[in-house]
């Protein structure tokens, strides 16, 4: 900065000035100084940026999957807002083992991060006290165990309940459920919705209905498939989340069961234009990653010791063609009637 501020014949606080854009630079100063940083390829040491205002230009972001549809769309609105703020994000996927939690959060914390973001997959997360003064946490998705701070999830038992009830609207009685561990608090509390569905409509509760234990998009295919081959099979199957609907829906296809109605808890990339077009809770990442992001940000210009926040948000059910009930298809018919 200094052997630019030479060159322009200014002082470094001009130069810093003029990369920060301040308006009350001259127009001719400006000009000297930026022809000063293009001859001297002039970028900023962002780490002695830190050192000197004391925070990182960087948040970092820890999800269970980067490629999840929810965390990938959350992912990308908290990046628009960091960038309208001049910072950068760092971001990893923590798993499915709760055990190494610990260890990747504290590798991004070591990191000079300004902020985090995270959205946790352990049942304890104390292990954050140590780094809570040095730059604000906010949990989204889930809520933290055993730590203080902000944290915005959605209202997941009520939209389970909601799209439990839809589809006994639509005159469904054997519905089925398929998602990932209880351990996980996000399916936890949409059993709970669905249970609670079920109850308040007089149905009772089939454990063979009650398919859990998924980690992929091929094992709630396989979850599926295994539903639909039970002597008395469900009618509807709601899925916990876009990640296994994305197995759900085309096992179905796979199997001609257009019978079967389907709720996806969580919106995806071409639901709305697959055939039969899925209906889905939509949780509105793009919003959870703002208030996330805003919040960070927040917290990072102005620190407080104020008491964090706890921030439910609505869901919303999005209706399309799959939660009715259609014909099945007879594909051996269909073949001996020909084209």
């Amino acid at each position: 900065m200094q052997d630019v501020a030479t060159r322009a014949g200014v002082s470094a606080k001009t130069v810093s000035r003029v990369f920060n854009d301040d308006p009350h630079v001259t127009e001719d100063t400006r000009e000297r100084v930026q022809a000063a940083m293009r001859e001297l390829k002039y970028v900023p040491n962002m780490l002695a940026r830190t050192f000197r205002e004391g925070k990182s230009a960087v948040i970092g972001i820890a999800v269970p999957d980067v490629a999840d549809p929810f965390f990938a769309a959350v992912t990308k609105e908290i990046e628009l807002a960091a960038r309208e703020q001049d910072m950068a994000i760092v971001v990893t996927s923590l798993g499915n083992d709760p055990s190494l939690e610990r260890g990747i959060i504290e590798t991004i914390a070591r990191h000079q991060i300004g902020g985090l973001i995270i959205a946790p997959i352990s049942a304890d997360q104390s292990y954050l006290a140590r780094w809570q003064d040095s730059f604000p946490i906010v949990f989204i998705d889930r809520m933290p165990s055993r730590f203080n701070a902000d944290y915005f999830v959605e209202d997941d038992f009520g939209g389970a309940f909601e799209a439990t009830r839809h589809l006994i609207g639509h005159g469904h009685t054997r519905i089925a459920i398929v998602g990932d561990s209880t351990e996980v608090p996000t399916t936890r509390l949409r059993l709970e919705g669905y249970l609670a569905a079920l109850k308040d409509a007089g149905l009772p509760r089939d454990e063979d209905l009650v398919m859990l234990g998924s980690h992929s998009a091929d094992c709630a295919a396989q979850a599926c498939k295994a539903l639909l081959a039970l002597s008395d099979p469900p009618t509807a199957v709601f899925s916990s989340n876009a990640r296994f609907s994305i197995g759900v829906f085309p096992a179905l296809q796979t199997m001609n069961r257009t019978d079967v109605a389907l709720i996806s808890y969580g919106d995806f990339t071409m639901a709305d234009v697959l055939q039969p077009a899925v209906t889905v809770i939509d949780q509105d990442p793009r919003h959870v990653g703002r208030v996330a992001a805003e919040r960070v940000l927040a917290r990072i210009a102005a620190p407080t010791k104020r008491f964090r926040r706890k921030n439910v948000l609505p869901v919303e059910l999005i209706e399309r063609q799959s939660c009715r009930s259609r014909p099945a298809v007879n594909a051996t018919a269909d073949m001996a009637r020909g084209p």
